[in-house]
């Protein structure tokens, strides 16, 4: 049984983790404390202090004054480039259990910064990776693995979302590749194995005489070793949203629609061989639901799955990895804005 502490109070601390855990802690009370969620904010004001569902507390050490590390597990949604100076003054006050955002880094510099913390403090970490905990990317990779459509031939994501307001306000994100990229490649890596970067773009966010360089869009390709090619498309600034993903086999293809906001937790599919009619699909798939449970489950034990731990990080470290390499390759390392 784990206490809850929310180190982050912006948009996925406040907004994204705080409604599932309390949605979680209903329906498991024996896997949560009783004790409600603590939070801290590192950054300006990211709500009311006085929201009843969790408790603010003015500094890490205040929360280290009212917690047992041992058994607790630290959500750290800070921006990606705080993350291994947050990961390091919780490893000093003893925390080792943490639930970290995604991206890990927005950099192989800082990323090398954070597995040494982690490795320093011995910090049982797990990963928010939500769309590897989701139904539908269940449902693909069991195409894929079953060969029911013959060998996989291409991927294509398209990740499209009305962010301008967000971006011209917030300083969270260096690029755009650090935003919904590091979902869908996760995914691809998932389905097609490792891979190489073989191209890729940005797009600048210009609107009112106001220009913010590299977060307008992004576009990837990965060849992945095992011959597969995926094509990544983020669009930050479109009227509409979009998440879908479609899979070209040697004898069929699939798309497949994740669900794009906490208003509809359902997903579409639709699975076409070349040699009859398509078969559609709808189901709920409350992906960062999965997530956050999994990561308490595996935790909450004095033994939790080391392996799996560190097989999902180390994934998650090479999505940092080819997110970089992208970086270099469109230019944007020396250009995108100061996220400070």
């Amino acid at each position: 049984m784990l206490r809850t502490f929310i180190v982050g109070l912006g948009r996925s601390g406040r907004e994204l983790h705080l409604p599932v855990l309390l949605r979680l802690r209903r329906r498991f009370p024996d896997l949560f404390s009783a004790s409600p969620p603590l939070g801290y904010d590192t950054g300006p004001a990211g709500g009311p202090d006085d929201d009843p569902e969790i408790e603010i507390v003015g500094s890490l050490a205040a929360a280290r004054l009212r917690l047992d590390p041992a058994a607790t597990l630290v959500h750290v949604c800070t921006p990606p480039g705080e993350r291994a100076g947050v990961l390091a003054a919780l490893g000093e006050l003893g925390f080792v259990n943490v639930l970290v955002e995604k991206p890990l880094a927005d950099t192989a510099e800082a990323l090398a910064e954070l597995a040494a913390v982690r490795e320093k403090y011995g910090l049982r970490m797990a990963v928010v990776a939500p769309w590897l905990h989701s139904t539908l990317t269940e449902r693909l990779a069991d195409l894929v693995e079953s060969g029911r459509f013959g060998p996989l031939r291409h991927i294509r994501i398209r990740q499209h979302k009305p962010r301008i307001h967000r971006t011209l306000n917030s300083a969270g994100h260096r690029t755009a590749f650090d935003v919904e990229p590091p979902h869908a490649v996760g995914v691809a890596l998932r389905l097609a194995g490792d891979a190489d970067v073989t191209g890729a773009a940005l797009t600048d966010v210009d609107v009112g005489g106001r220009r913010v360089p590299g977060m307008g869009g992004a576009e990837l390709t990965l060849r992945h070793h095992s011959g597969v090619v995926s094509r990544l498309e983020c669009d930050l600034t479109s009227p509409r949203r979009e998440r879908r993903i479609e899979l070209d086999f040697a004898s069929g293809r699939v798309v497949g629609h994740y669900p794009v906001g906490s208003e509809d937790h359902y997903a579409h599919l639709t699975a076409s061989p070349v040699d009859g009619p398509p078969a559609e699909s709808v189901f709920p798939d409350l992906a960062l639901d999965a997530c956050l449970l999994d990561a308490y489950r595996h935790l909450a034990g004095d033994d939790p799955d080391d392996a799996v731990l560190d097989a999902r990080v180390r994934r998650q470290m090479q999505v940092v990895r080819l997110l970089d390499a992208a970086k270099h390759m469109s230019g944007s390392r020396t250009e995108a804005r100061d996220a400070g």
